[in-house]
């Protein structure tokens, strides 16, 4: 690509994913799926330890199924905000104004719950272990929700504590565990998020 090509469309990025904002208040429009499948794909692609991909997307689409995610996840919710969460945790979601009721679960027209593989069994049943884990997935939902705000969607990541329900409505195997939900879809006509402040370029920038 010619340098001037390269810097109009790093600029152009700059630009796009600055306009990015995490939505709790959706819109029952639905969404066209095979954006949020191409998402998905484009989040397949990410680097990961020793190429083994370890990652699970489910796309749930049956209601009752995601009644059940969010009678399940409510459930952890009130637990947490009840004191499991520690004051100090409360403090710092304070000014994001969330609590215990999450029906961007059940409101958003697209639901991905993203799974990390911990191990990969063989048909067998035999047990091969799988390197960074944590990193590898972490890198795929960064680049999912990246292709979901560039393909006109927005989303929230959303990481009740704890996560194993999800695997059990899911009925994913043993060696999955949940890392993130992710509703997809349009902000409400009333959504507000909180007005909140990036760090500048110059505070997460070091140049040696």
């Amino acid at each position: 690509m010619p340098v001037d090509d390269s810097l109009r469309a790093a600029a152009d990025l700059r630009a796009r994913m600055r306009e990015r904002r995490t939505v709790r208040m959706f819109s029952g429009d639905p969404v066209p799926e095979q954006v949020v499948v191409d998402a998905i794909e484009v989040a397949s692609t990410a680097p990961s330890g020793a190429h083994q991909q370890p990652w699970t997307f489910v796309l749930v689409k049956d209601p009752e199924v995601r009644r059940r995610i969010r009678e399940a996840a409510e459930h952890e919710e009130r637990v947490s905000y009840a004191g499991r969460l520690g004051d100090e945790w409360l403090d710092a979601l304070r000014p994001l104004g969330t609590d215990d009721v999450k029906p961007h679960l059940t409101d958003a027209p697209a639901l991905v719950v993203v799974f990390q593989q911990r191990y990969y069994l063989d048909p067998d049943g035999t047990r091969s272990k799988h390197y960074y884990v944590d990193e590898s997935v972490g890198i795929a939902v960064g680049m999912l929700l990246t292709t979901l705000h560039l393909s006109g969607l927005a989303a929230l990541t959303h990481t009740p504590s704890p996560m194993k329900f999800l695997g059990e409505v899911l009925g994913r195997p043993a060696n999955e565990k949940a890392f993130a939900v992710i509703p997809i879809g349009y902000p409400a006509d009333d959504c507000v998020v909180p007005n909140l402040v990036r760090k500048s370029l110059d505070q997460v920038l070091v140049t040696i």
